[in-house]
């Protein structure tokens, strides 16, 4: 398939989505992008992209909906409200929703896209907004198998990896799989740096010792060089990450597998909200630990 052919709506740029949907417009497609706020669709705009007036309007005219949305609550009414895209797209066509949601919601999804005729492909990513810019995310993708094909060359577009993990909402358990071992590693990492500290260690002498140990997974080595200049800004944000707790706490319970440590983890990220950090990064809870023990910048 030719990308250069396609017609595409694009819902949602915000941070993720409008550099993910510049890159399919890099790659000649023809894109119509829908953000409720308006000012989102200007760089998305600027790159080619014809500026929408509703869900209804991007999916209309579409071979491929695509959704990058924030949460439960937005997926259904982009998806199933009054003007959601699936009331717009044709029977054949395939709606791609890439947001990290409930298994139980995008279930909901998948039951009405196939009564209309619609194949319905989850396809949650991983990777920040600077991975995002350059097209070098990983794509987890399940839905129908046809219909992962038919989207993979837009998801080489999108991302450096691309895995195709199963036919039914295994991509959304997938991502959460993911965010779990992510908080859980960041929260680790930042009590272990608060009692470092306690402990007399020079704080960037204890980042080094970290980035060159057995420890050091990617996500650790990629957050390193921000804590040691105290840079917290959002590559990922902690009101995200702790909204994604609650999904994994949620999902896990309806499997039956426990989740003391998921429970543990989220509690942080939501005492780490409460402090006032909720915009900041996800690393941010190691300002809410060291809060707790007295600690302020390192010299």
């Amino acid at each position: 398939m030719s990308i250069a052919s396609t017609r595409i709506g694009w819902v949602g740029t915000g941070n993720m989505g409008s550099p993910m949907s510049q890159c399919l417009i890099g790659e000649g497609a023809s894109v119509a992008v829908f953000d409720v706020v308006a000012d989102n669709m200007s760089a998305s705009v600027a790159a080619g992209a014809r500026a929408g007036g509703s869900n209804h309007d991007v999916a209309a005219d579409a071979e491929f909906v695509f959704s990058m949305i924030s949460d439960d609550d937005v997926l259904r009414a982009v998806a199933l409200g009054d003007g959601g895209v699936l009331s717009a797209m044709q029977a054949g066509t395939v709606y791609v929703d890439m947001s990290t949601v409930s298994p139980e919601v995008s279930g909901e999804i998948a039951v009405a896209a196939n009564t209309a005729g619609i194949a319905f492909v989850r396809a949650p990513v991983s990777g920040s907004t600077i991975l995002a810019e350059a097209g070098n995310l990983t794509i987890m993708a399940s839905g129908p198998g046809s219909a992962y094909e038919r989207c993979e060359p837009l998801f080489v577009a999108m991302a450096a990896i691309q895995f195709y993990v199963g036919e039914g909402e295994q991509a959304r358990y997938m991502k959460l799989v993911l965010n779990l071992l992510a908080a859980s590693t960041i929260a680790a990492l930042a009590e272990a740096l608060t009692f470092g500290r306690k402990g007399g260690l020079d704080w960037n002498i204890m980042l080094d010792v970290i980035g060159d140990s057995v420890v050091a997974s990617p996500l650790i080595k990629y957050s390193l060089p921000p804590l040691k200049a105290r840079d917290f800004s959002p590559a990922f944000s902690t009101d995200l990450m702790t909204k994604d707790m609650g999904l994994i706490c949620e999902a896990a319970a309806g499997v039956g597998v426990p989740t003391e440590i998921a429970d543990t983890v989220r509690q942080l990220y939501l005492a780490t909200v409460a402090g006032g950090q909720g915009a900041d990064n996800l690393t941010a809870a190691i300002r809410h630990i060291e809060r707790q023990v007295g600690l302020g910048e390192p010299e």
